[in-house]
């Protein structure tokens, strides 16, 4: 869903490699080495952050979550604050951005690991991880948006990857396009046990007798920022929710780290859009 025009400034990109200070470019010019596992197999994890006013918004919490997926997925530790900071600095001040942007921090298994899906041993010669990042220009998405329920895609609420933020989206591709080929503007996912799970992009929230909701991880859904953030400061609990519950709940909301978007229909049936809905989302920004 577009956030409207975006602010001042043009997108940025870095690479780690080959001298220590990496390279920066144009995001269209630089390039990954075309044995990259990132590349070729999906081998990576990424965190989207808001920039505004050149500064991350809950950075800490994408970090943590960053390094604790990689750990999960057997990969290398990622960068931290440490490293990422003094990068988006550079970034903001290469890119000229002068409003909000969105920060992509991307951590890949990298090349050296052999061909096909088997990794290493212990004693063998281990891949190089590798660590990029891009900066784009971006305004918060609030925009209403009228949403269908995906038919040939749900999230694998067993898998361990479904908890992680990894660079695999196919299937969420895949039912953005069945949304938009029904006149949509996105899709809602079940999880494999036919619960409502998330959006193709964010958590999913449902205002049910005055109070927010969200489906449990166990539904298959990613463990958003956003979404923590609501469920340590008491603004959400979570609770297993039905497409009925959806119909009808007193308000719906699609967040992650880039916008708040209400949902004002699924499918044929119009949703509540109370005065106010789409100021959750700032309330969880503004409490970091």
């Amino acid at each position: 869903m577009s956030a409207g025009p975006a602010p001042a400034g043009t997108a940025i990109a870095w690479i780690d490699g080959p001298t220590p200070e990496g390279t920066w470019g144009d995001p269209d010019r630089l390039c990954l080495p075309l044995n990259d596992r990132g590349l070729l197999l999906a081998d990576g994890l990424f965190e989207t952050v808001l920039i505004e006013g050149g500064t991350p918004r809950l950075l800490a919490e994408h970090l943590e979550r960053w390094r604790v997926s990689a750990a999960s997925l057997g990969l290398a530790p990622p960068p931290g604050a440490d490293r990422v900071r003094p990068l988006l600095a550079e970034a903001v001040a290469r890119s000229g951005l002068t409003g909000s942007g969105a920060l992509r921090l991307n951590w890949s298994r990298g090349s050296g690991a052999g061909r096909g899906l088997a990794l290493p041993g212990p004693d063998e010669p281990q891949g190089r991880p590798r660590f990029w990042l891009q900066l784009s220009p971006w305004r918060p998405a609030s925009t209403p948006v009228a949403v269908i329920v995906s038919g040939v895609e749900r999230r694998n609420a067993a898998s361990l990857v479904s908890r992680c933020k990894t660079f695999a989206y196919g299937g969420a591709i895949q039912a953005l396009r069945e949304a938009r080929a029904a006149g949509a503007d996105d899709a809602l996912l079940l999880g494999s046990g036919g619960d409502l799970c998330c959006g193709t992009s964010a958590n999913l929230l449902v205002r049910r007798r005055g109070a927010w909701v969200t489906p449990p991880l166990e539904s298959g859904c990613l463990p958003g920022v956003m979404r923590g953030r609501g469920l340590a400061l008491g603004l959400l609990r979570e609770e297993r929710l039905s497409v009925a519950d959806l119909l009808e709940s007193e308000a719906a909301l699609l967040v992650n780290s880039l916008g708040g978007r209400p949902i004002r229909r699924c499918g044929a049936i119009d949703l509540p859009l109370p005065a106010g809905v789409d100021g959750l989302w700032r309330r969880l920004l503004a409490s970091s």
